[in-house]
């Protein structure tokens, strides 16, 4: 299998963590069933309440696609307020067949 991963962490303000876990998980669920560029999207939790995103699209163009719909547009400007700190990631993955 291949295709784009993506990663992302944050660190969110405590006090809007429990609002920013559910709009990421909206965010999340949406990504998965609207986009079919869109294979996975993995919200985790970390002990310190840090989030981190496992995401895997087709290839870029379907991941850039994904920046530009308006669920993502929405989410991202609810919740910029709220984020300390967000690092974005990208990897091409490898299939083991090659």
């Amino acid at each position: 299998m291949s295709g784009f991963v993506v990663t992302v962490a944050f660190r969110v303000k405590p006090e809007h963590r429990a609002e920013f876990r559910l709009a990421m998980l909206e965010n999340a669920k949406s990504s998965v069933e609207d986009e079919p560029g869109c294979s996975v999207f993995d919200v985790c939790e970390g002990k310190d309440g840090d989030i981190f995103l496992y995401e895997v699209y087709d290839d870029e163009p379907a991941f850039k696609a994904h920046l530009a719909t308006d669920h993502f547009k929405r989410f991202d400007s609810k919740v910029a307020p709220w984020v300390v700190d967000k690092r974005v990631t990208t990897y091409h993955r490898l299939d083991s067949a090659n």
